[in-house]
């Protein structure tokens, strides 16, 4: 992740950083435990989801130095329907998000559009906390 903590990071209720498996994996490509085929290998919908809803970020791709790396938000949470969960978001719309709806996950993935390289860097639980008053059914 970068240095500082963004206004989404500081409007999340928990931040689980995946640092530490991100370099387990680069570690594991240059001992050979780990093929490149499987880690690159983004989907075409996490590919365009990138190039779309990412944002470029001015760090060089770990496996292929290319200047194509992207960060892109995935939201999941029982407040949205079927069809509007695992959707890429933009950081501006998690923060209008958060504060419409009682509880939801963003996950964080950085992605290379070169060399097809993905990986999970992070998940905040955001939300305004307001539970959700359901009517009993009749």
């Amino acid at each position: 992740m970068t240095g500082g903590r963004t206004l989404l990071e500081s409007r999340a209720r928990a931040v689980v950083d995946y640092s530490l498996a991100r370099r387990a994996t680069l570690s594991g490509l240059s001992t050979g435990r780990l093929a490149r085929h499987e880690v690159c290998d983004a989907q075409a919908y996490l590919l365009r989801a990138a190039r779309y809803h990412g944002r470029a970020v001015n760090v060089a791709c770990p496996l292929c130095g290319a200047g194509a790396l992207s960060q892109v938000f995935f939201t999941y949470g029982d407040c949205f329907r079927g069809d509007a969960n695992g959707r890429a978001r933009r950081p501006r719309e998690l923060l209008s998000l958060a504060d419409e709806v009682p509880e939801f996950t963003a996950y964080l993935v950085e992605v290379c559009a070169d060399c097809r390289w993905n990986h999970l860097l992070a998940s905040y639980v955001l939300g305004n906390g307001v539970p959700v008053k359901r009517r009993a059914r009749s």
